[in-house]
């Protein structure tokens, strides 16, 4: 492997691009992907600026592509709260069921399960993917013997989908997103939905709060930490929710009590008009190719079900040069989809000699007749440029807020992150850090800390029905 690659295996800039040791071809392929793909300290303070601006159009008003939606979810958990509790989490890939018995001073004991969903439920009837979620359900209560429970356990719904809500339990469907797309449930309600499934199977379980995955996870940290002011997820999908002033949603027009609620951004449907986020023909190649084209567009950037098509696309570009491969592919490579984003992984931390990891995946997994180190070299390069714009442009998200709400200033606070892309992908936190200091400088690391929650959105489920049952 090339001095240049292996030396600082965090970062990657055009300099080090100028060092690499393929042909004159390949080197002026790769400096122009990196220029494409570089997101300067100058280009995320412009996102920055446009992220706060469009925060601030969706707390104003109903209709605004950061919807800003208000979660109905008020007050912060103490951590000494107790009772037992179900939740349910409805994903990208899985269906999580979880039993959670609160124990106070921030203690917990979790019994879950989870259930793969069938591809055919994403695009099916939306009632079908209700029953599927109530048979689940129903099994699991089934293995862990609920018997002794004589009233209706009080179930929190992760919903990891844009709802606007209208109560803590009722709300419509916006749009699908993370390759789902339900017939019959746009504009619907899906907690009614699933009630019914529930209640067609005469099943004691009653959806006491529909809950977006990111409030979950700010909840369910937040009972054990009160420090945490954010939830992130970084995963198939990204989002984030944050703790919000009431003064501040001018378009709230019920009457609270409450200073300050939980707003889901919705942040995955930032700059849609493509005012400043840089989308190359690759990006542009993997929306038009999707499900839901023109929609998401921050989300397709940086999250865990596209990146790895990004890559595809651009190394089908560099085959297509014959800069690449030896201007040969193969069928797994030209399929969509087919390069995950955790082939990027096992290629980003993949530090041989040979790249022999890397020769697996391209060679074995996705049949690339025959590959040379400077092949392994490129398509490891591919990868750092991607996975670092995305890390970059993360930060870029977490900044907005932090800028809204003034934090700098403050006593030091925790995000909560939940998804595979934060907890998996090489030096993506060491990145977005990076990017967080070069927007605030150096003491912004004792200001913001993040922190893994593992599977945080089933227990902030749990933790919000909790709190709509007790009447919080």
């Amino acid at each position: 492997m090339s001095a240049w690659l292996s030396r600082k295996v965090s970062s990657l800039n055009l300099q080090e691009l100028n060092e690499f040791d393929g042909s004159q071809e390949q080197k002026q392929a790769l400096k122009e992907l990196g220029k494409e793909f570089e997101i300067t300290t100058e280009k995320l303070r412009s996102i920055v600026k446009q992220f706060t601006f469009e925060m601030q159009k969706g707390l104003e008003r109903h209709g605004a592509k950061v919807a800003m939606i208000p979660s109905f979810v008020t007050g912060k958990p103490t951590g000494m709260e107790s009772g037992t509790y179900l939740a349910i989490d409805l994903g990208g890939t899985n269906l999580r069921v979880c039993k959670v018995d609160l124990l106070g001073n921030g203690k917990v004991e979790i019994q879950q399960q989870k259930y793969i969903v069938p591809e055919a439920m994403k695009t099916g009837e939306m009632r079908q993917l209700c029953d599927f979620i109530a048979d689940s359900v129903d099994m699991f209560l089934t293995e862990i013997d609920t018997d002794s429970y004589s009233e209706a356990l009080q179930l929190g719904f992760t919903f990891s989908f844009p709802v606007n809500l209208r109560t803590i339990n009722r709300g419509n469907l916006m749009q699908w997103t993370k390759g789902y797309c339900c017939t019959g449930a746009i504009g619907k309600d899906p907690g009614l939905m699933l009630q019914d499934s529930f209640r067609r199977k005469n099943m004691k379980v009653n959806v006491a709060a529909i809950v977006n995955d990111t409030v979950g996870t700010l909840m369910a940290h937040a009972y054990r930490d009160p420090t945490t002011f954010m939830g992130i997820i970084f995963g198939t999908g990204t989002n984030a929710a944050y703790f919000e002033k009431m003064d501040n949603i001018t378009k709230w027009e019920d009457d609270i009590t409450s200073e300050e609620m939980v707003v889901n951004m919705e942040w995955g449907a930032f700059d849609e008009e493509r005012r400043v986020l840089p989308m190359t023909i690759y990006d542009n190649r993997l929306d038009r190719e999707s499900i839901n084209p023109g929609t998401h567009i921050y989300e397709k950037m940086i999250s865990g079900m596209y990146l790895g098509e990004i890559v595809r696309n651009m190394t089908l570009g560099l085959v297509d040069r014959q800069l690449l491969f030896d201007g040969k592919s193969s069928p797994e490579m030209n399929k969509k989809w087919s390069f995950e984003t955790s082939h990027m992984s096992a290629i980003e931390i993949d530090t041989s000699s040979d790249l022999a990891d890397t020769q697996y995946v391209l060679e074995t997994v996705l049949g690339i007749p025959s590959t040379t180190l400077m092949d392994r070299e490129m398509v490891k390069t591919l990868c750092r440029l991607v996975g670092i714009r995305a890390a970059r442009l993360s930060a870029a998200g977490v900044a907005a807020v932090m800028t809204h709400c003034n934090l700098l200033p403050q006593d030091a606070c925790t995000a909560a992150v939940d998804g595979s892309v934060f907890e998996f992908y090489p030096h993506f936190s060491h990145n977005m850090m990076k990017a967080l200091k070069e927007l605030f400088g150096e003491e912004v690391e004792q200001k913001i800390k993040f922190s893994q929650s593992h599977d945080g959105s089933g227990l902030g489920a749990a933790v919000i029905a909790m709190q709509v049952s007790k009447g919080n």
